[in-house]
């Protein structure tokens, strides 16, 4: 049985692969990137820890299309064996596999949603999003570029710009109700096209379009107004930790983190 809201919030870590070869997995010699190393140890391992040790969560679900791979390998098999995770596998991307989720009825919200390769998440970002998250629909986590480049100028991350700056993703979502279930479902329609930011926006509705466009749109009120055609509170967690959007995608993120942790 899932943890209810009572005894904590349910924290599911996406962990699958996408369709290709991925660079990491294919640098360290795994089959999937959460297995690849990061300071020694598969990089699932340290966002998995974070979620265990902070005391609002309840429970770690991971979402991946081979839990076998993970209980089969003796760094990650402590994951298989842990009272407090439990697997399940996942569907065709990101936006399908929380849809799953979310037609289950033993999954209760809140939930709290964040990725294998965050693995600088730890207890501080854990604090702001479930602050700052309560009492809303929806609400995503994102860094804004000055936070970043005051800390790390050498990281290169994937920016979208609005009047109240240049804004990118921090891989934590929060999804405090049913209400949220419409925008995931707009969510899977565009995935494909996670790259394209006027794609997304373009999807949210043409007011949203054309003020990133002009740039007269801050997205603070971007995704409260989005929230609000859907019927929902939705809200912008800007993360004050600037390692909230390093996240090991590439092989120059991987140095970078290990750098940082071993400060």
């Amino acid at each position: 049985m899932i943890a209810s809201p009572a005894s904590g919030i349910t924290a599911l870590l996406l962990a699958g692969s996408r369709p290709g070869a991925d660079p990491l997995a294919q640098a360290a010699g795994v089959s999937i990137k959460p297995l690849a190393p990061v300071a020694g140890e598969p990089m699932i391992n340290h966002p998995v820890r974070a979620l265990l040790a902070h005391p609002a969560i309840g429970q770690v679900v991971i979402l991946t299309q081979a839990p076998e791979l993970f209980a089969a390998d003796p760094a990650t098999a402590w994951l298989a064996e842990h009272p407090d995770v439990r697997f399940e596998r996942s569907g065709g991307g990101i936006a399908a596999s929380l849809l799953g989720v979310l037609e289950r009825e033993e999954f209760s919200f809140p939930l709290l949603m964040t990725t294998a390769d965050h693995v600088l998440l730890d207890g501080a970002m854990l604090d702001q999003m479930v602050a700052e998250a309560a009492g809303t629909d929806i609400a995503m986590a994102m860094v804004e570029r000055a936070t970043l480049l005051a800390r790390y100028p050498q990281s290169r991350r994937t920016w979208l710009k609005f009047r109240d700056g240049w804004w990118s993703g921090a891989n934590i979502f929060w999804f405090g109700s049913a209400r949220a279930r419409p925008v995931i479902a707009l969510w899977q329609e565009v995935e494909q096209d996670r790259k394209k930011g006027w794609k997304i926006l373009s999807a949210f509705g043409p007011l949203a379009l054309l003020g990133a466009v002009l740039r007269i749109s801050t997205l603070r009120g971007g995704i409260a107004r989005v929230g609000r055609r859907f019927g929902l509170a939705a809200r912008l967690v800007a993360m004050a930790q600037a390692e909230a959007c390093i996240d090991a995608d590439k092989v120059e993120d991987v140095a970078l983190i290990e750098e940082i942790l071993a400060q």
